[in-house]
């Protein structure tokens, strides 16, 4: 079960993420104090719009819960959709008023937003789950996520180091 944490607090550090370059690096004060090479959304360029596209978000989001996972070895859960996120979704129709004021209530309580709407959700960070040759090949060579981000188990344990609930993550193209 998720953890129940406000997204209030903040820290210390921040992660960038270049799906680009398949990059995510960890700063604190602006000196970058680690990178990992990361899969992203197979979904392709551009940013995650609605459920199911397996595109990766881009924008800023903060994490929001922590859970192990047996599917991906262990799952950092971020607040999609934003503000942003939910703005788009409404302009283009995929959700309605009702999600949208949901979504935006979450914002300014400091809460998760909700995971149930077109927009979709459960996006994160995550691990590779049981890991073998064929799989960190695959992880080495393509985006392979529904819309995640994808380290592998030992990165993903190294990254929860650096991170607590209310982390800032950009996401860059």
């Amino acid at each position: 079960m998720f953890s129940l944490i406000p997204l209030a607090q903040a820290s210390e550090y921040q992660i960038l993420i270049s799906k680009k370059n398949h990059e995510l690096i960890v700063e604190k004060a602006g000196e970058v104090v680690k990178k990992y090479h990361i899969a992203s959304g197979k979904g392709g360029k551009g940013t995650k719009r609605r459920q199911g596209d397996s595109k990766t978000p881009q924008g800023t989001y903060r994490i929001a819960k922590f859970k192990k996972s047996s599917r991906f070895h262990y799952f950092i859960q971020l607040d999609y959709p934003n503000l942003i996120d939910a703005w788009y979704g409404y302009k283009n129709k995929t959700i309605d008023a009702k999600d949208f004021k949901r979504i935006a209530a979450a914002y300014k309580n400091r809460e998760t937003p909700p995971q149930d709407t077109e927009l979709g959700g459960f996006i994160g960070i995550h691990g590779l789950g049981i890991q073998n040759d064929e799989k960190l090949t695959i992880h080495q060579e393509i985006n392979w996520t529904e819309g995640c981000i994808a380290l592998t188990n030992e990165e993903i344990n190294d990254l929860r180091k650096f991170v607590d609930v209310g982390t800032p993550v950009i996401i860059k193209e």
